[in-house]
């Protein structure tokens, strides 16, 4: 918590500024003409003694600037100046350094550098392990400014049981309201700000439809309004009974964190955001015999090819329909995708079994700008009829699974995988970020599997 000066509508206020929490807003709210201005986005109070030496009173470790004073009427004066005591304490606990200290975000950033560092929200502190040169780094870090060091006893840790959401049954709303004028204008905003940024159309999408959704849900609350509390009705009370997925749910969380940064006067606490346990499903694969038999299945040339694609260099559905005439570089024997997912390019190699397959393609069809066009020349080829072409494939070929497009590239790089290609190059290939994405196909390699011999065997 902060306090500085401040003129606000021509009169002397003092300002406070700190993370949003009710009971420091209950306690705030005590001092005579405290007040929340939506201007500056922060809570203010009278510029006279008797304030402030009530506000030392409700909390004496709040941050004050130095060298702010003002003689008023009155004989008696009074500065805002920085506490003689330092404002850091640390408590060391069994295995764990307990860390009080004001908001700043650079002492976030030095403490967030601690291995297995976590926020603990509802006490509003850190806890660092207590290992190694961890209490020399802090103790050198804030130096002077520790107030005190002191242990405390174990049991003081033990965690308290999770509470439910602070709210009633009735608050599962079947209807969501409209957004009024404002809250458009802001959720505009947000989706300018993304596109400012170069944020990917679908991610721009998801996001927006997140976000609208929750400001919907929070109704007639404002979006500088809006609460962790409302954060957690919300997956409560809408995502469970409407079984939403965990990546919607995350979706939501990483949409908020960016809607409320830019939102003034949000009492929204973005860091307190609580994501989802992580899910750890497996990749749908399908087998060399059940591909071949939906690809036979197409009789159109266009859709074999489409598909054969797909499988054949791993793509993404966006990726293919995204493809133009000169991705294709049949000299050097290569795919080159352009401004995929993250923003990333890529290449795939191809062998001359595509590029032939490719050539006679292009021989029939003499696509103009899009490698796949639809109906007209020059039109790209909609997602949704590349679903239907599947569709039709698989009620031919008599295979009753769930099959979507992303099956055929799961199985690109689970039979890559069993013929005994490096991991490291299918992560290039699929153009994953990060190696434990492409290590799920480890789970569900045949070659791998059949290696293993049940103990049953051998009774």
């Amino acid at each position: 918590m902060k306090a500085s000066k401040l003129v606000h509508n021509k009169e002397e206020r003092i300002r406070i500024d700190f993370p949003y929490n009710q009971l420091l807003v209950s306690k705030l709210r005590e001092i005579p003409d405290a007040r929340w201005s939506k201007t500056i986005g922060a809570w203010h109070i009278p510029y006279n003694q008797e304030a402030y030496h009530q506000l030392i009173g409700l909390f004496p470790d709040i941050e004050l600037p130095q060298n702010q004073s003002i003689e008023h009427n009155t004989p008696a004066t009074f500065s805002l100046t920085k506490p003689v005591e330092a404002e850091i304490t640390i408590e060391v606990s069994g295995k764990s350094l307990i860390l009080k200290m004001p908001k700043n975000e650079t002492d976030i950033q030095f403490v967030r550098r601690f291995l297995y560092v976590r926020w603990d929200k509802r006490q509003f502190r850190w806890v660092i392990p207590n290992y190694g040169k961890n209490l020399e780094l802090l103790k050198n870090y804030f130096n002077a400014r520790i107030r005190r060091i002191e242990s405390v006893p174990i049991f003081a840790e033990l965690p308290r049981a999770k509470e439910n959401p602070n709210c009633i049954s009735t608050q599962s709303i079947a209807v969501l309201p409209r957004l009024d004028s404002e809250s458009l204008k802001e959720v505009d905003q947000f989706r300018r700000w993304m596109e400012h940024k170069r944020y990917s159309d679908s991610t721009v999408k998801t996001y927006v439809m997140a976000i609208t959704t929750f400001l919907r849900y929070i109704k007639p609350k404002s979006g500088a309004e809006a609460t962790n509390e409302d954060m957690r009705r919300f997956v409560y009370y809408y995502m469970i009974p409407r079984k939403l997925s965990f990546s919607y749910q995350n979706q939501a969380v990483n949409a908020s964190k960016l809607f409320f940064r830019t939102i003034k006067g949000s009492v929204l606490i973005t860091e307190q955001l609580e994501r989802p346990r992580t899910e750890h499903r497996l990749p749908n694969v399908l087998s060399k015999e059940e591909i071949s038999e939906i690809l036979q299945a197409l009789v159109n040339q266009k859709h074999r090819v489409m598909l054969s694609l797909i499988y054949a260099c791993g793509l993404r559905r966006g990726e293919l329909l995204n493809l133009k005439p000169e991705n294709i570089n049949s000299k050097r024997h290569l795919l080159i995708i352009l401004n995929a997912k993250g923003r990333k390019d890529r290449i795939i190699p191809i062998s001359d079994k595509v590029i032939g397959m490719l050539r006679e393609y292009y021989k029939s069809y003499r696509p103009k700008e899009w490698l796949f066009e639809g109906q007209f020349p020059g039109e790209q080829y909609s997602e949704k009829s590349i679903q239907s072409v599947l569709k039709q494939a698989l009620n031919k070929a008599n295979i009753s699974k769930p099959v979507t497009l992303h099956w055929l590239r799961h199985s690109y790089a689970t039979h890559l995988l069993e013929a005994g290609t490096d991991l490291r190059y299918i992560q290039e290939l699929l153009g994953h970020k990060s190696s434990k994405t492409t290590e799920i196909y480890t789970h569900v390699t045949e070659k791998s599997l059949h290696k293993i011999k049940s103990p049953f065997d051998d009774l």
